[in-house]
């Protein structure tokens, strides 16, 4: 049975041209980049090579790109460091009250040690009102944090239009580009972002590197103490082998982005309209035309969604119940509550997420899968019968 991947939100299969790269850096890129012999100047030049075009993926200088482990610690680097270099000029945070955890969770944090975090609301689609952010900033007001597009949703926030509010109120901005970058255009001068948050593994480089965008004469506080590495903001010896994937990845998305969209983009609204034909009481999350090429946010009614994902995955289909970061409890997406989708419905909601390695039949082969299994677990379903009586 041919296993189908559908789940390229959580984590992108890893590009065989960035394979051959980190093996190679493996093999033959050993010596510590901070070292000034040979070996150590040769991982130097092949760090700085990396930067270079991570920093080109998003219009940034080299010398602004921190490497981390992950998005997440990118998110939390930016969201606690910031705030701690600028607490002396007001202690309130603004995001939206669908930002990944990694963002909401260290404001939790901030909150407890007297900072005041205000969550803006979104619409049914997901999509942040820049109005709504406009009208929160105050004169305490130090950092503003909105993420670029929803990793569940796939929405795409209008993030030019809240970049130049808030640059001219004088505020900290940073993004949260971890879905969007390598996937759809970044620019982060046309963002007007101080900080922006990638991760490798959204475009086909490999898990555990990151990076933080960081404007230059932006203060923070280093989030890992001890050596000089990444300006003395970042301490730790590289992880070469990840740095070399994601620099690899970044120049591959560089030069094929559009070409990778005008392929996922038709497979995806094919897969929706023929799951809207083929499943009745089924919702389609997130917004109709400003959205990541390769989401299909669904939720279906009478169903719960890891029940789906379950029966999918014994018939070979990888996909989601929501953010990967998530996917193992059993709360209510936040994401889909703030959108004002109803308990029950969200209970049902299923991501669906292509990429470059999805074809036509992978799409049929699901379609002709997922309906009998609803029909199945709505046999089960008590509340099915009963709306079938009414």
């Amino acid at each position: 049975m041919e296993k189908i991947y559908l789940d390229h939100a959580s984590c992108t299969p890893i590009h065989p041209s960035v394979i051959d790269a980190m093996v190679d850096a493996i093999k033959n890129c050993y010596g510590n980049p901070s070292n000034l012999h040979h070996f150590g100047q040769t991982t130097n030049r092949i760090v700085k090579e990396c930067r270079e075009k991570i920093a080109a993926l998003i219009s940034a200088n080299s010398e602004e790109i921190i490497f981390t482990s992950s998005g997440s610690e990118a998110n939390n680097f930016a969201i606690k460091g910031l705030a701690m270099a600028n607490q002396k000029k007001g202690k309130h945070i603004i995001t939206s009250q669908v930002e990944h955890f990694s963002i909401l969770n260290p404001l939790k944090r901030l909150e407890k040690m007297g900072f005041m975090v205000t969550q803006v609301p979104v619409d049914k689609y997901g999509m942040v009102d820049p109005g709504d952010v406009a009208r929160a900033i105050t004169p305490e007001t130090i950092l503003v944090s909105i993420m670029h597009a929803n990793t569940e949703v796939g929405t795409i926030q209008p993030i030019e239009e809240i970049g130049k509010i808030v640059k001219e109120r004088e505020v900290l901005f940073h993004v949260d580009a971890v879905a969007s970058t390598g996937v759809i255009p970044v620019n982060v001068n046309t963002m007007m972002a101080d900080a922006l948050s990638l991760a490798g593994n959204q475009f086909y480089g490999p898990p555990g590197v990151g990076a933080l965008f960081l404007k230059q004469r932006t203060r923070i506080v280093p989030f890992i103490e001890g050596g000089v590495q990444e300006g003395g903001r970042r301490a730790g010896t590289e992880n070469l082998p990840g740095i070399v994937g994601m620099g690899k990845a970044a120049e591959l998305a560089n030069h094929e982005m559009e070409a990778r969209a005008m392929l996922i983009r038709p497979l995806r609204d094919k897969f929706l309209e023929s799951l809207v034909n083929s499943i009745d009481h089924i919702h389609i999350n997130g917004h109709p035309e400003l959205r990541l090429p390769g989401n299909a946010n669904v939720s279906i009614e009478y169903v719960e969604g890891e029940s789906i994902l379950l029966f999918l995955d014994m018939k070979g289909i990888a996909v989601s119940s929501g953010s990967a970061c998530t996917s193992r409890s059993l709360k209510s997406s936040h994401v889909l509550a703030a959108m004002g989708v109803d308990d029950a419905i969200a209970q049902g909601s299923i991501l669906f997420s292509l990429g470059i390695d999805n074809s036509e039949e992978h799409i049929e082969y699901v379609i002709e899968t997922l309906p009998p299994i609803i029909k199945r677990l709505r046999e089960m379903s008590p509340l099915y019968e009963d709306s079938l009586n009414k």
